[in-house]
């Protein structure tokens, strides 16, 4: 590996960048984001920014696009200095931003959407919507979206959306194209459209930043690198020259030689048994059981029933028939109480919204389902809060200022390390992990994965829903596969194998016809 600075780089002397961060420093009280870092854009190239979460990639796209202002260092367009003290600075300066989430509104069209704040005027300053209309359809062409500029955002898919999102990007006179994490809820085939769009839009000399958790979609999409580690540079070049272990190292510091460190358990007893289990449209007659320290992944595709019947399992759903044992217990579960109650308890796909409550602080996140433990005689005990939430939070290797930190000031990776510890504390007999890497860094997802390993080395029965093939092949025990809302193989062993899962999931038998 040839482990290239930007100034070094003999493709680096061919041509100037387009945009230049230059010894840039970003501090807020007690920590500093960015120590010093450098980032050069070119024309015609996609510059892949990697690292773990909090290594300083968030602070370094508000800054490109206006909303931090650096405390040391500068920026340089066209090797010139220059200035973004507000997002309307970076916009007009042709720098902009497509973000995992964009903010759109659903009662207003598409075209509305995408001029929203900046939209043509015509005689008296009124808004002229034939040119708005005209050049949103411009737009959307150049992108290959097939969508109406009058229709209304509420009526179109996810997929249409995300293309609304980015010609909402494309309607400055862009010349910095930022995507932070742009596929995260794109199907297979949105994000090969992506990838034509970002081979489009590098044709149109556009530099990009792509900014992504997913080392294929890296190797796949960028021309170049840059490593940032804890807020500093520590590595940059050609993707040609490197390695995915060569990222890998220079993100964590250390070489990760497995991703999946999946521990010997000893298998015990039965602890959960689920016998025909039905949702009149969710899912049907789901059968099987789990023992002591083992891992269950559930694989398949979206829309194969696998979240939905996790939902029911704890009672956020009620099913039409089933029977759930505990033990040789049989329990009737209603609500998340009753599954609380047994011992099972689960982490959802969408720790945002249905995991953690993000305005609140991490203690008390994480001792809002025990509160019987840290309180008395009706009154919560602060000292007790704190005590819960450090053991478990130390145990995940929580990483924040302090405790008082709100959730929603963390990094996905501790995010999700939030949610877990909230649940580990309650001391469960059954862990559902519903996506437990989705959207965070390799070096978290180790973590994640080793205290997955250890809790079931400890005795925890552990069910994960999973569609990453190697996260599947890699942590579990036995494979599960649904299609349709139903179990169509239970795999272990020799069987198991990612063409077999694959096979499964979409429905071809062996000799390759459509089961």
């Amino acid at each position: 590996m040839r482990n290239l600075s930007p100034e070094g780089d003999s493709a680096a002397q061919d041509a100037q960048p387009v945009l230049t961060l230059d010894k840039i420093t970003k501090t807020f009280p007690g920590v500093k984001a960015l120590d010093g870092v450098d980032l050069h854009l070119y024309a015609g190239q996609v510059t892949a920014l990697i690292g773990e979460n909090g290594a300083g990639k968030s602070t370094v796209v508000k800054t490109l696009t206006g909303i931090y202002q650096p405390n040391g260092g500068q920026i340089l367009l066209h090797g010139k200095p220059a200035r973004f003290v507000t997002p309307q600075d970076a916009a007009d300066a042709g720098v902009t931003a497509i973000h995992q989430e964009t903010v759109l509104f659903d009662e207003l069209s598409v075209a509305e959407n995408v001029f929203i704040g900046h939209a043509p005027k015509g005689r008296f300053g009124l808004i002229d919507t034939a040119a708005m209309h005209s050049r949103t359809a411009d737009i959307l062409g150049t992108i290959g979206a097939k969508i109406s500029p009058s229709v209304k955002l509420k009526d179109l898919g996810i997929a249409s959306r995300h293309l609304v999102a980015i010609a909402r990007a494309l309607s400055v006179e862009a010349q910095v194209v930022i995507m932070d994490e742009p596929t995260a809820a794109l199907s297979q085939t949105e994000i090969e459209e992506l990838y034509e769009l970002v081979d489009t839009l590098k044709a149109q000399g556009k530099a990009i930043l792509f900014i992504s958790h997913k080392f294929d979609e890296v190797f796949r999409i960028a021309d170049r690198f840059t490593v940032f580690r804890d807020g500093q540079l520590v590595g940059a070049g050609q993707m040609a020259d490197v390695t995915e272990a060569d990222l890998v190292k220079m993100m964590v510091g250390r070489a990760v030689d497995q991703l999946f460190p999946k521990r010997h358990a000893e298998i015990g007893d039965k602890v959960l048994t689920v016998a025909g289990y039905s949702h009149p449209t969710e899912f049907e007659d789901i059968n099987f059981t789990l023992r002591r320290g083992e891992i269950l992944g559930f694989y398949g595709l979206v829309g194969a029933g696998r979240s939905e019947f996790m939902q029911s399992l704890i009672g956020i759903t009620k099913p039409s028939k089933g029977a759930v044992r505990i033990g040789d217990d049989v329990r009737v579960i209603r609500s998340p109480a009753d599954a609380i109650k047994a011992g099972i308890v689960y982490v959802p796909e969408d720790r945002g919204k249905q995991g953690a409550i993000l305005d609140m602080p991490i203690f008390q996140n994480v001792t809002l389902p025990s509160l019987h433990k840290t309180s008395k005689d009706g009154f919560i005990r602060l000292a007790e809060e704190f005590a819960l939430a450090r053991e478990y939070t130390q145990r995940l290797d929580l990483r924040a200022a302090s405790l008082d930190t709100n959730v929603g000031a963390l990094s996905g990776g501790n995010q999700q390390k939030v949610v877990i510890a909230k649940w580990l504390a309650t001391k469960p007999r059954v862990i559902i992990l519903d996506e437990p890497t989705k959207g965070i860094d390799i070096g978290s997802k180790a973590a994640v994965h080793d205290f997955m390993s250890e809790l079931a080395a400890q005795g925890l029965s552990v069910i994960m829903v999973s569609s990453e093939i190697p996260e599947i092949m890699g942590m579990s025990d036995r494979v599960i596969v649904m299609r349709d809302g139903r179990m169509v193989a239970e795999l272990e062993g020799d069987a198991l194998s990612p063409e077999t899962l694959v096979r499964h999931a979409v429905g071809i038998n062996e000799q390759g016809d459509v089961a």
